[in-house]
């Protein structure tokens, strides 16, 4: 080896690159070349300032390139400017090393595409933005998939999974993303782009003989090989999630010389990555799980080599702390009822070719357990997948417990030898004693000796953060003890980059600062991670000095201490917002792929909103959180499918409550916000402005002056109210045998679908209730709140318990027939008016038509419909009340239910009627309602109880008018088909004779506006 070749460390250590580097000269020189989005405003950079970790660093800016030859270009102005570089794929990184103060590239948007598939070889070329599970089911037509899964499979890019060498569960058949790589197209700072991978010696001899940039690196790598290769064979540890530290090893003979392999796992520090050759794999023919149940994880543990003797493809662990967090979070809760007696699990997964094949492997390892081990096993996808979300939910159930200390990143990814896994945790609970941490959840990839965790460190005080780098650096001492790593999966980042010595030494260490300093001699690739580190201690999100704004609210945030500053703060990062299929959130993300736009993006901005020392300094004032929360379509989504529940539509309701005090507001919180009382002054005279609204330049001009989207059509209103219908037809009906109950007329069944009403009631008495209407003019508020005007929400909520007091006392139930209105009753009612001595009856007695009847009238049996039905599902309704009642309801009533499993329907109350907001509206849509909707023959019914989904159906121009529940069942009662019954436009001719009555209808107006301000306005104390 010739001591030239040999590369110098680098030296430079991390600085303040705002310091050194003319932001706005580099700015100015990415928006003229690069053919992207390129965007330094402080909006964009509070939302990319964290990734999933506990540390914080604001970039200079973000760029979005649209091409892989523009993100090369990008990196060329950057080299030129000298600013910093970090690639960034899902952004879910856990140990810090997507966030830096550099320019970060975000590969998500657009460079995710798949561009080209061998299945001979099994083989795929991808661009670095693509996500895991968007790959695996284009490749599904191949029969082929990416091995390796990591619990974040649905939103984490392939670039990110490459920059942390990700494994997953999988990874006991298929191994790390370093074993599954064949090829990476790659630039290195100063400019070289190469294509590599494993290289012989003829090959590397060529090209280190060569002359330029890329020759030199191969010439140093030779070098690093020859110097560095007995203390990596005596250093790296021999497990399978030796993860830690760059792979020096895919440079030894028996690895092939992979530089491409060398370059994975180096986080964004070495090299960009513009290119990957996957090496890929069949999708097994058959599955089967088998969940052994034991008296504690520690000795789960320790039968984990004995079921490895089985040849599992996945072996996981979970303790009873993660069962009991998810049964307080209510997660999962049909999957937590299939597990086998026992207080810690393992779950074995085992694939083949033929069901016979996988049976007799699950019923070996059966007959294999210990007889004080219980068990479960399922073949069946929708149990298997059930049982895998317990565990892939691991971090979510384990953040934010209700009455527990927050927990925290720090310490999660340890990795030890298999056959000493047991002695490990029980070590590491006893090293959880000495600092009085409690019993943090322990669970991860047993099958590998990888362990997961969230400890709850103080992060927020002084004494805290020094315990907790004590109790870390403690935990590397231990975990090299064990001959293991201080990283299995997610990398070194910030968090561990510094303990690196204690796992492989001084010389190690130096080999690793010699390879950053032959690719990235500057340190300008994601500076500070792995080598040269900040300190594990330093850039944390919170830290001692994390005095946040504590500002006062009108919602309680009761599950947050009341403090907005903690609900601010509950994202913890893992991204599930940006996946894009299933579940509802995040519609607007999954319309505009922007990470500021989806529920992780807008959280980031709400915590900077309240931090000290933050880009976003101006409080409820700020734009920029005003434009990330305009295209939050307020669905509650995330309120169920986020694993920490961010209630991102309340965060809004509360935001624009405070930017618009005092201020004009838009137009149309005016028309929409306040439309229960623009429909009673209409009821004066629906026919007039029904007629009116359908001459072209009146409804444009009424648009217009409404903020409401051009493209929308207004709504007809109903000739007759549900409520005035309901006095005509002179009170209730029927025996009433099963008791009372109120029908809650809301604004949208009341003034628009009044035979959902109708039909409601002729429901309920059919089934022995005796209904009642209230006689006074009543509200949720819902608009209200959905448009920030929480004062007047609160008013007309109190109004309404009012109105409802005598009945909620009596215990008597409440039937709402619009899901989003019942979700208000059910959720925000509580939190608005915590301190009233009825709200909580008002949530324990408000239940969906279905829910009253499958709860209080099991033994009735509903008409037979007996027909097929496409069911979208309203999102208040999926986040709120849930759809279990309305499934068995369907059955019960013959009705074969495709229950859409396709997110919001876009237009979400107010949000898809306002100007500005019809194109992600209708891209909402377009993901999956609309498609299901026109793929249904005309036999099919579309149901869907929510006012919002059926307009937004009808307005789409599929042709079919869709249903709520209550009218199914009453045809069928009738012996009738189910046909929708809407108010229709009489036309502009109607307006000549009804002109008197509009006069009139004019006349009464003014009096009912009047009626709703002085309700509205607070009471005056005597």
């Amino acid at each position: 080896m010739d001591p030239v070749d040999l590369p110098l460390p680098v030296v430079r250590r991390p600085s303040a690159p705002g310091d050194e580097v003319d932001v706005h000269a580099l700015e100015r020189d990415l928006r003229s070349r690069v053919d992207g989005e390129v965007r330094f405003d402080t909006g964009t950079c509070a939302a990319y300032s964290t990734d999933g970790s506990n540390y914080r660093q604001v970039p200079l800016g973000v760029v979005l390139p649209r091409t892989v030859e523009a993100a090369v270009e990008a990196v060329a102005v950057c080299r030129e400017h000298g600013a910093p570089l970090l690639s960034r794929g899902g952004g879910t990184s856990l140990a810090g090393e997507c966030c830096n103060t550099a320019v970060v590239v975000d590969w998500s948007k657009y460079c995710n595409r798949l561009l080209s598939v061998d299945p001979a070889n099994r083989r795929c070329v991808v661009e670095p933005g693509i996500v895991l599970d968007d790959l695996n089911r284009q490749l599904a037509a191949y029969g082929l998939q990416y091995g390796p899964r990591p619990s974040t499979h649905a939103n984490c890019t392939i670039g990110g999974m490459i920059g942390n060498n990700s494994c997953g569960s999988t990874a006991q058949a298929y191994g790390k993303v370093v074993d599954n790589l064949h090829r990476l197209e790659v630039l290195t700072y100063d400019g070289v782009r190469m294509w590599v991978g494993r290289t012989g010696d003829g090959e590397r001899e060529r090209l280190a003989g060569a002359e330029g940039r890329e020759a030199e690196l191969y010439r140093g790598l030779v070098a690093l090989r020859d110097r560095y290769a007995g203390p990596v064979r005596e250093r790296f540890p021999d497990i399978p999630r030796r993860v830690s530290g760059y792979n020096l090893d895919s440079l030894l003979p028996e690895h092939g010389f992979d530089i491409a392999g060398l370059l994975t796992g180096s986080e964004s520090t070495l090299v960009t990555v513009l290119r990957a050759e996957l090496e890929l794999v069949p999708v097994p023919e058959h599955t089967a799980l088998v969940v052994l149940g034991y008296e504690d994880i520690c000795k789960a543990a320790d039968h984990v080599p004995a079921v490895l003797e089985h040849e599992p493809a996945a072996l996981e662990g979970v303790d009873h702390q993660l069962i009991h967090f998810q049964q307080e979070k209510h997660l999962n809760p049909e999957a937590l009822k299939e597990l086998p007696d026992g207080r810690a699990y393992l779950m074995v997964q085992f694939t083949s070719d033929t069901r016979e094949g996988v049976e007799a492997k699950a019923r070996a390892l059966i007959d294999a357990k210990p007889d004080d081990v219980d068990h479960t096993w399922y073949d069946d996808e929708q149990h298997v997948h059930e049982l895998w979300l317990v565990r892939e939910s691991g971090l979510g159930a384990t953040a934010h417990v209700p009455g527990k200390p927050d927990t925290w990143e720090g310490w999660e990814d340890s990795a030890v030898p298999v056959d000493r896994l047991g002695d490990y945790l029980r070590d590491l609970k006893r090293l959880y004693e000495e600092f009085d941490y409690g019993h943090p959840s322990v669970y991860g990839h047993f099958g590998h000796g990888c362990v997961h965790t969230r400890i709850p460190f103080d992060l927020e005080s002084e004494d805290g953060v020094g315990r907790m780098r004590a109790f870390v650096e403690k935990a590397a001492d231990l975990v090299v003890s064990y001959g293991g790593s201080l990283s299995g999966e997610h990398g070194d980042g910030q968090s561990r980059g510094e303990l690196l010595v204690k796992m492989f030494g001084a010389e190690l260490i130096e080999g690793f600062e010699r390879l950053k300093g032959l690719f990235d001699p500057g340190n300008r690739m994601n500076p500070g991670k792995i080598v040269l580190p900040y300190r594990l201690d330093e850039n944390l999100r919170l830290g001692a000095d994390h005095l946040p704004w504590e500002p006062e609210t009108v919602f309680a945030f009761p599950h947050d201490d009341g403090k907005f500053s903690r609900a601010a703060a509950r994202c913890v990062g893992v991204g599930k917002c940006r996946s894009s299929e299933g579940g509802v959130m995040c519609p607007s993300y999954r319309a505009t792929r922007e990470e500021e736009h989806s529920t992780r993006g807008r959280a980031r901005l709400l915590f900077e909103m309240v931090r000290n020392d933050s880009p976003i300094p101006d409080g409820w004032r700020s734009r920029a959180v005003h434009d990330a929360l305009d295209l939050c379509l307020a669905c509650k989504g995330c309120k169920t499918d986020c694993p920490v529940n961010v209630d991102m539509a309340t965060y809004k309701a509360e935001f624009l409550h405070h930017h618009y005090k005092g201020r004009p507001r838009p137009l149309a919180h005016y028309s929409m916000g306040w439309l229960p009382a623009v429909a009673r002054v209409v009821a004066r005279a629906p026919r007039t402005v029904n007629a009116l609204t359908s001459v072209p330049w009146v409804a444009r001009t009424a648009k217009a002056l409404g903020g409401v989207a051009p493209e929308r059509d207004v709504p007809v209103f109903a000739e007759q109210r549900f409520t005035d219908w309901w006095r005509e037809r002179g009170g209730p009906r029927g025996d009433g045998h099963r008791g009372e109950v109120v029908v809650w007329p809301d604004t949208f069944t009341d003034h628009f679908h009044p035979a959902v009403g109708r039909a409601a009631v002729e429901v309920l008495e059919a089934a022995g209730f005796r209904v009642k209407v209230p006689d006074a003019a009543v509200c949720c508020g819902l608009t209200w709140i959905s448009t920030g005007q929480l004062t007047v929400s609160k008013r007309v909520l109190g109004h309404t318990l009012d109105v409802l007091r005598a009945d909620l006392r009596r215990g008597t139930p409440v039937v709402g027939l619009e899901p989003s209105c019942t979700a208000v009753f059910r959720s925000d009612a509580a939190e608005l008016l915590p301190k009233d001595p009825d709200v909580g009856r008002l949530r324990e007695q408000t239940r969906t038509l279905a829910e009253l009847l499958v709860e209080r009238a099991g033994d009735w049996r509903p008409p037979a419909v007996d027909a097929r039905a496409v069911v979208q599902r309203h999102c208040h309704q999926y986040a709120v009340m849930g759809f279990d009642a309305e499934r068995e309801l369907l059955e019960r009533a013959g009705v074969d239910a495709d229950v859409l499993d396709a997110g919001c329907c876009g237009l979400a109350g107010n949000f898809g009627f306002e100007k500005g907001h019809y194109e992600v509206s209708m891209a909402c849509a377009e993901a999956g309602l609309l498609p299901a909707v026109r793929a249904a023959d005309d036999a099919t019914l579309v149901l869907a109880d929510g006012f919002s989904c059926r307009t937004q159906v009808e307005q789409a121009g599929t042709g079919r008018t869709p249903l709520h529940l209550a009218e199914v069942l009453a045809a069928a009662l009738r012996g009738r088909d189910a046909d929708p019954e809407r108010p229709s436009a009489p036309g502009p001719r109607a307006l000549l004779p009804l002109l008197p009555l509009g006069v009139a209808g004019l006349a009464g107006a003014s009096l009912a506006v009047r009626a709703v301000l002085r309700r509205s306005r607070p009471a005056r104390r005597r």
